[in-house]
């Protein structure tokens, strides 16, 4: 039994019934006898790292965006909304800070200040210098994604190699003898940014063991830069006849690109990749592919963080997730 479950049946948000467990903020006399019926209805017991945590010295939890430069994904935005949630479901704030090159002093604010008790980072490189330096200091955190040696740091992160490998496979199956990976920028992929890099070498692993062709291409997040991408695919490698991606943000102009091309998906181009399950549902024809389970990565790292903050002693822990690859209507036989 947990707070949403106490909200839901008392028909009040999770953080109002945090507030009345922690006594934090008032809370309305009708409103509190309701979530105490219930809670009494249920046989609720708060959980007693939850609490420890918020008897901790700043009650405060800090989040480290990409930098205001790069606008946030539509999952990058889930995960940061979803962390303010379930923080504020376990009477905790969250104070967000930009990282990056331009914001070494907001990062190291953050690190010695005492201004948060633990930390999530986002957006982690294979080789992350910010992770090394949370590692030498004292503050608990807990990374999204994971650098190429993570030893005993804490993490969550999705299986990328492992499901563009299944993506590559189940093309193949189809027929498809040539295919392209439409990656993530430039800049992020030279930086060593971890999902664009295992989703490389996994997309090249699987196109070598089936003896298919492998293209790989950069792209920016953003609509504008899926269309040319796309026109720049069909110039330097006209044979290509399907596509993996892991860009959310380049979609819309990807499909802008296949109508203006005169393409039928899955008829004449399939594509598939690693899309949030929204996304993937709004792409015409639905897309095939696995999701990023952007909200059960920031409650994992939440839950992730109060324990470690809570009991410094604990067994360094990680999820590694993969989802299933949802079969829609985007991928389809090679017929050329």
């Amino acid at each position: 039994m947990n707070i949403g479950e106490i909200a839901k049946r008392a028909g009040v948000s999770r953080s109002t019934v945090s507030y009345a467990l922690s006594g934090k903020r008032p809370v309305a006399a009708a409103t509190a006898r309701r979530i105490n019926e219930v809670i009494a209805e249920l046989g609720y017991r708060p959980n007693a790292s939850a609490r420890a945590l918020a008897e901790g010295r700043t009650r405060t939890l800090g989040l480290v965006i990409p930098p205001a430069s790069r606008r946030l994904t539509d999952v990058q935005l889930g995960f940061v909304a979803t962390v303010v949630e379930e923080a504020a479901a376990n009477d905790l704030d969250v104070l967000l800070s930009p990282s990056g090159a331009d914001h070494d002093r907001s990062f190291e604010r953050i690190v010695t200040g005492r201004r948060v008790d633990g930390v999530i980072l986002m957006e982690i490189l294979l080789d992350d210098p910010r992770v090394a330096r949370l590692e030498r200091g004292a503050l608990p955190f807990v990374s999204i994604g994971h650098v190429e040696h993570p030893g005993r740091s804490w993490w969550v992160d999705v299986d990328y190699a492992g499901l563009v490998r299944r993506c590559v496979h189940h093309l193949a199956d189809l027929g498809h003898r040539q295919v392209v990976l439409i990656n993530r920028s430039t800049e992020l992929v030279a930086a060593g940014y971890g999902p664009a890099l295992r989703a490389t070498a996994g997309f090249q692993e699987a196109a070598a063991q089936r003896g298919m062709t492998a293209r790989t291409v950069c792209c920016a997040d953003e609509p504008a830069a899926g269309l040319s991408c796309f026109e720049e695919i069909r110039t330097r490698w006209p044979g290509v006849t399907a596509a993996v991606t892991i860009n959310e943000a380049a979609l819309p102009g990807l499909q802008r690109a296949l109508h203006n091309a005169g393409l039928v998906v899955p008829r004449d181009f399939s594509i598939t990749g690693v899309i949030a399950d929204r996304l993937a549902e709004e792409f015409h024809p639905p897309l095939t592919a696995a999701d990023v389970p952007a909200a059960q990565m920031a409650r994992i790292a939440v839950e992730l963080l109060i324990e470690r903050i809570t009991d410094p002693s604990a067994t360094p822990r990680h999820a590694l997730l993969q989802p299933v690859i949802s079969l829609r209507s985007s991928t389809g036989a090679n017929l050329s």
